[in-house]
């Protein structure tokens, strides 16, 4: 099983990168937002999950061990894959899911393509005891940026756009206007 691979990107595609380890090429599925993190960067690493089924091998990679974590998590759910569990972590970092399965909130899980209510009810059954007790700060920051991507997401940009944009806004800003205002100057100045 490989866990970590540290290296030089060669290729950035459409859902996948190709790492150069030492002259050996790994291609590594990645979720729109981690593949916007990585393009344009010479070297990667990245946490990998090792996905074998009995007609292929494929390895799943993250920026970080708690994005790692979350995706093995959704994928422990009957139902849920790997491709559809990318997809949730493409629009939510792994603390808003965290919130929204602590708080029973369907509404950012249901977003995402291959997605329903009755899915995501089951998603949020299965791991609410499982992924542990969320802040009120956290639950609050959340809240507010979940708000705040739904409205970037209204006029035009990605969920990912939304969410790299909103990481510059300081977390003590609550107003969600605010926040989306503060959030399109970041993307102006790039």
């Amino acid at each position: 099983m490989i866990g970590k691979l540290k290296g030089k990107i060669e290729a950035v595609k459409e859902n996948y990168v190709i790492v150069d380890v030492h002259d050996i090429g790994y291609k590594v599925f990645m979720n729109g937002y981690s593949l916007a993190k990585v393009a344009g960067k010479e070297t990667a690493e990245l946490f990998i999950h090792t996905h074998a089924r009995e007609d292929a091998l494929a390895l799943f990679g993250f920026l970080t061990e708690e994005e790692l974590e979350m995706f093995e998590l959704l994928i422990s759910i009957s139902g849920i894959g790997p491709k559809v569990a990318s997809g949730i972590l493409s629009i939510a970092s792994p603390k808003t899911i965290k919130t929204a399965i602590v708080n029973e909130d369907s509404s950012i899980l249901t977003k995402v393509s291959g997605i329903g209510k009755k899915t995501a009810g089951r998603v949020i059954l299965e791991l609410k005891n499982k992924v542990g007790p969320i802040s009120q700060d956290d639950q609050d920051e959340t809240a507010g940026d979940s708000n705040a991507i739904e409205a970037m997401m209204s006029m035009g940009y990605s969920a990912a756009e939304a969410r790299e944009a909103l990481k510059n806004v300081p977390v003590d800003i609550k107003d969600v206007g605010k926040r989306v205002g503060m959030a399109l100057r970041n993307i102006g100045r790039k």
